[in-house]
């Protein structure tokens, strides 16, 4: 499964390690529409493959 990084803080979104509230294992396509990086709040729209 591939990383997503956030172009404006730099956040990586790995699916190997999921997130608070998302379960490992759930590839970047798959999170909610309204889904945000949990450091700068940035959309999906703002990430971009690692």
């Amino acid at each position: 499964m591939d990383k997503y990084v956030c172009t404006i803080c730099g956040y990586v979104y790995d699916p190997a390690e999921g997130e608070e509230g998302i379960p490992p294992g759930t590839p970047f396509e798959d999170l909610p529409d309204d889904w945000v990086c949990p450091l700068c709040g940035a959309g999906k729209d703002q990430f971009e493959k690692e």
